[in-house]
């Protein structure tokens, strides 16, 4: 009865001496990594790369790989690729080889991509700061070329005004307190060191169009005072 109800158990699985048997039919056989290369022809290294890709289904017992190969594999192989297998294993290798190389490679191109990519968003942030940088200092000038332009010409303003206010003064002063002389005294005195009526003229138009403080021309009476000096840079002219 026991061997009858081990017979009709024909879908019980169960692993025997490294294969894989459903009822009485071998399915798969479990085989290392250098006996599957052998009978794949392939290299260890395909045979690895090949689980990795999930082409080939495999077992990890005690540290050691194992894979599950269709007993049908080896005995269809025919004697003469048996008898060639280092062949198709050198080409199986040269394959693996140009795989590796293909995944090194999308490896290196892949770290360098993320590499550039870290870089230009750095130069990018790197020229917004300077740029910004840049132009801050630029505003900070104007602000202080601004500030400087207000104050010279708050400067000027007041020094005008004290110009004019003492030339005012000037004027109403009598002129033998203040040491004026009129402009006949000025030709006389200018005559004397053979100065022409012309040169005299063009001398007083000079020295009043530049403001000379020596020279006071009153516009509403038309009169002209002029403070007495030693006239050295108008004699020398």
């Amino acid at each position: 009865a026991a061997a009858e109800e081990s017979d009709g158990s024909s879908d019980s699985k169960q692993v025997n001496s490294g294969k894989l048997i459903e009822g009485n039919i071998i399915l798969k056989k479990l085989v290392s990594s250098n006996e599957a290369a052998k009978l794949l022809g392939l290299s260890l290294q395909g045979v690895h790369y090949r689980i990795k890709k999930g082409q080939l289904e495999s077992l990890k017992k005690d540290g050691k790989i194992f894979i599950y190969i269709d007993e049908s594999i080896s005995k269809s192989i025919p004697p003469t690729r048996q008898a060639n297998s280092s062949q198709h294993s050198y080409y199986s290798n040269q394959e693996d080889k140009i795989i590796k190389s293909k995944d090194e490679q999308i490896y290196i191109l892949k770290k360098t991509i993320k590499f550039m990519k870290k870089q230009y968003t750095s130069e990018i942030n790197r020229l917004d700061k300077n740029q910004t940088q840049i132009l801050g200092v630029f505003q900070s000038e104007v602000d202080l070329l601004k500030s400087a332009f207000n104050e010279m010409r708050n400067l000027y303003r007041l020094d005008h005004k004290e110009n004019i206010e003492k030339s005012e003064s000037r004027i109403f002063t009598p002129a033998i307190k203040m040491k004026f002389m009129n402009i006949k005294e000025f030709f006389v005195f200018m005559r004397n060191y053979n100065k022409t009526d012309t040169q005299i003229k063009s001398i007083i138009l000079d020295k009043v169009k530049h403001g000379d403080k020596r020279f006071i021309y009153n516009k509403n009476t038309k009169e002209m005072l002029i403070y007495k000096s030693d006239f050295l840079d108008l004699l020398t002219r």
